[in-house]
């Protein structure tokens, strides 16, 4: 599995001051389970270090890259150029994300500084030239900031995503029956309606196919609609109610003191005070001790790496004594 990186995060030193923004998380973690392809659009125009840009609105309205120097000069035809070649690239380098670095005029995906004219005051409303081409490019490759990344939430929704799309794309590589993808389908059903029931419900009537259209014609239309629903952020309440779903498999089965256990922990997470990845371990291993096979195919419930999970558990832990409090 390929995941595309801002180079500076896995310590290249590619900044305009000639040193890295190396990312603990890409590095330490996400690099044990992927291949990182670095892009730097700046540094194959520029070299490192060199000469900062910035984004600067005109007074006409257009938003330009000039660079931070005293007599200013345009550069917004050379990074716009080489992001688009670099946003090509990506197609051939069969990415299953990207991870960009944020606040930079290049890669930052939200709340880039834009400069107005006549010394106003800068704006955080911007993204960057070589994130706006990704994003415009492909709207449904998983696509994250390593500052935002640092949100348990936005965590776990990236790392599912990124992970699903993998998955459906090396499922439809495998030349695929109607009878595959049911079961891919199947696999799915609890994470999709997690995200959005409208989508559920679409990707049911796809897999039923009671047009009787052509295999080939099924798979596509599939595909479009799972990387739309799989591109959704979901929410706690929408989760919440699958996970009270999913526990009604059964709650009939243990005794009182584990029902207000699960009960407890699921309230927990619907305020917020445990993570997602908490109480899926928690479900995990009653549908282990009762051997529940519709559950135990469910990627909802083991959508990554128990490592992976273990991390954001860990992370979660860490902002709540040293933040919430």
């Amino acid at each position: 599995m390929k995941l595309g990186v801002s180079a500076c995060l896995i310590g290249t030193p590619c900044r305009y001051d000639g040193v890295s923004s190396s990312d603990k998380f890409v590095i330490g973690t996400l690099q044990k389970y992927f291949d990182t392809v670095a892009y730097c659009p700046e540094t194959i125009i520029w070299g490192s270090p060199r000469t900062a840009v910035r984004q600067v609105q005109s007074e006409s309205g257009d938003l330009r890259i000039f660079t931070s120097t005293k007599e200013p000069i345009d550069v917004t035809a050379e990074l716009e150029e080489i992001s688009i070649k670099c946003a090509n690239k990506i197609q051939d380098d069969d990415l299953c994300g990207f991870i960009l670095k944020s606040a930079s005029p290049t890669c930052g995906l939200e709340r880039v500084k834009v400069y107005k004219p006549f010394n106003a005051p800068s704006v955080k409303q911007g993204i960057g030239v070589f994130a706006k081409q990704i994003k415009e490019k492909y709207p449904y490759l998983p696509v994250e900031e390593e500052g935002r990344l640092i949100d348990p939430w936005l965590r776990e929704n990236f790392l599912m995503q990124i992970f699903a799309y993998q998955h459906l794309h090396e499922f439809l590589k495998s030349n695929p029956t109607f009878n595959d993808l049911v079961i891919f389908h199947t696999s799915y059903k609890y994470l999709i309606y997690s995200k959005a029931q409208k989508s559920y419900t679409t990707l049911g009537r796809i897999v039923a196919n009671k047009e009787k259209n052509q295999l080939n014609e099924v798979l596509e239309e599939y595909k479009e609609e799972f990387l739309k629903a799989i591109s959704l952020k979901g929410s706690v309440n929408k989760t919440y109610n699958v996970l009270l779903h999913i526990f009604g498999y059964f709650k009939k089965l243990i005794t009182k003191e584990e029902k207000e256990e699960i009960l407890q922990a699921l309230a927990e997470y619907k305020e917020k005070i445990i993570p997602l990845i908490a109480v899926m371990k928690i479900i995990n291993l009653y549908v282990k001790r009762f051997d529940v096979q519709y559950l135990k195919v469910q990627k909802f419930l083991n959508p990554y790496p128990s490592e992976l999970a273990f991390f954001v558990t860990n992370i979660f832990k860490f902002l709540f004594n040293n933040f919430l409090l």
